[in-house]
């Protein structure tokens, strides 16, 4: 006969889960009953709902003053409209150019500038993975450059700070803005999310060794500026999840008014033109719903536009044709009173 220590082990080796009341799905629970007049009223809430958001939005984003300018062709020379590479990858080559634009519509303050790359893979695996938060946020961590690889260290085996393919290939392009013979003052503070600014980047963690090696890939930072200050690297460094992307430059805090005419001053410094990418600057107001996007509005008004036409639909089956709620002769096994067997 077995004695109780035997019975023992078994008992806390038991795989029976403890009886709880979450465990056995008996907590309390709404369990809504599906009548005609619940899906009807529900519909019709959407719609009614949906409907007057999606006009909202929609005049909204159509408020919203925007100008796009491609430059990437129009600013290569006609001697090197055959070979871009050799002129962008040139270090003596002029690469400045000026390209002028006339106000539309008044464009009232704050004027965001973005630039716009298409084409471009930021979402690419190896990308996205080639850095190192630690280093990027800790002084010394420095030396942490684990899937930084080929931007890791220099020949003399030197930590690169910030190493990895995104640090590396930092856009580079610049603008100035002239109106009036008079230079527009483009602030390019509080440019990144602050989250980012506050908790990933560190504000002792200092450029070293940054594009010293042989292939440069995009721009330079400033030694003299933690990184934590180096806000266009903080804004490129969040990778965008589209091959076509837009990411803040700065800001025109005046008034930008009809008929207005603006040189733009150009430095064509990034190589877009490797891999058939485009480059394009941006300038835009803003709204409460932010920039111009329309499909917002558009998905607003299709789900509220189907919300009520489903509604009109059943209201209509439910008086042309009702049928009694809990019917069991409309079940499948009643429909058949002998089975499947004729």
């Amino acid at each position: 006969m077995p004695n109780e220590d035997d019975a023992t082990p078994s008992h806390r080796s038991s795989k029976k889960p403890i009886y709880t009341e979450f465990s056995q799905q008996e907590l309390p629970a709404w369990k809504p009953i599906l009548t005609p007049g619940w899906v009807i009223a529900t519909l019709f809430a959407v719609g009614v709902l949906f409907i007057p958001i999606g006009l909202a939005t929609m005049f909204s984003s159509e408020s919203v003053e925007e100008v796009v300018i491609q430059y990437d062709e129009s600013c290569l020379p006609n001697s090197n409209a055959n070979d871009a590479m050799a002129y962008i990858q040139s270090n003596t080559t002029n690469k400045t150019c000026v390209t002028k634009w006339t106000v539309e519509h008044r464009m009232e303050a704050p004027v965001y500038i973005y630039y716009q790359l298409d084409n471009y893979y930021q979402n690419h695996r190896r990308y996205v993975k080639s850095r190192n938060d630690k280093q990027l946020w800790s002084k010394g961590e420095d030396g942490e450059t684990i899937n930084c690889y080929p931007e890791d260290m220099i020949k003399e085996k030197q930590p690169i700070v910030p190493c990895g393919l995104i640090a590396w290939s930092i856009f580079n392009d610049t603008y100035k803005f002239v109106s009036k013979n008079k230079n527009l003052t483009v602030n390019r503070k509080d440019i990144a999310w602050g989250s980012d600014r506050r908790f990933r980047f560190g504000s002792e963690v200092y450029p070293k060794n940054f594009q010293s090696r042989d292939l440069i890939g995009g721009g330079h930072l400033n030694e003299s500026l933690p990184l934590r200050q180096q806000e266009d690297l903080i804004v490129w460094m969040r990778t965008a999840a589209l091959p076509t992307f837009r990411k803040l430059y700065g800001k025109i805090e005046v008034d930008l008014e009809a008929k207005d005419e603006i040189e733009i001053v150009i430095e064509n410094n990034y190589n877009t033109y490797m891999f058939g990418g485009t480059k394009k600057v941006v300038l835009s107001t803003a709204t409460l719903t932010g920039g111009r996007n329309p499909f917002v509005g558009t998905a607003y008004l299709f789900i509220g536009s189907i919300s009520l036409f489903f509604t009109i639909a059943f209201i209509l089956l439910y008086v042309i044709k009702p049928r009694p709620l809990g019917d069991p002769s409309y079940l499948s096994w009643n429909k058949n009173p002998g089975g499947f067997i004729k």
